[in-house]
C-alpha cells in the first residue's frame, strides 16, 4: 500500500506519529508528512497527494491504526500499484 497525507485537513494531533513514528512525522509547521522508509527522506515538497511513499509490509496494521485513528481523516491510504494486487512482488 501507500500512505499520504492532507495537510489541509491536519489538525497537528500527533496521533499518527504516536503510532507510526518510522512513517509519519510533525514538521516545525506542526503538521504530519510522511517519511519514506527506504530513504529516510521526508516528502513534504508540495506535501498532499503529491507526496505519496509506499508503506513496508511490516508498517502495513500500524498505519492502518493510525489513519482510523487520526481526528482530521487526513490519512489516505492506496493500493501499490507495485504490489500483490497489480500481480507483480512488492
Amino acid at each position: 500500500m501507500r500512505v499520504w497525507v492532507d495537510q489541509d485537513l491536519c489538525t497537528g494531533d500527533g496521533l499518527c506519529t504516536d503510532h507510526c513514528p518510522d512513517i509519519f512525522v510533525l514538521l516545525e509547521d506542526g503538521i504530519s508528512y510522511v517519511r519514506d522508509v527506504v530513504t529516510g527522506t521526508v516528502v513534504h515538497d508540495p506535501g498532499g497527494r503529491a507526496s505519496i511513499v509506499s508503506v513496508p509490509a511490516r508498517l502495513g496494521a500500524v498505519v492502518v491504526d493510525a489513519a482510523e485513528a487520526c481526528p482530521g481523516e487526513c490519512i489516505f491510504l492506496e493500493p501499490d500499484p507495485s504490489g500483490p494486487e497489480s500481480g507483480t512482488p512488492n
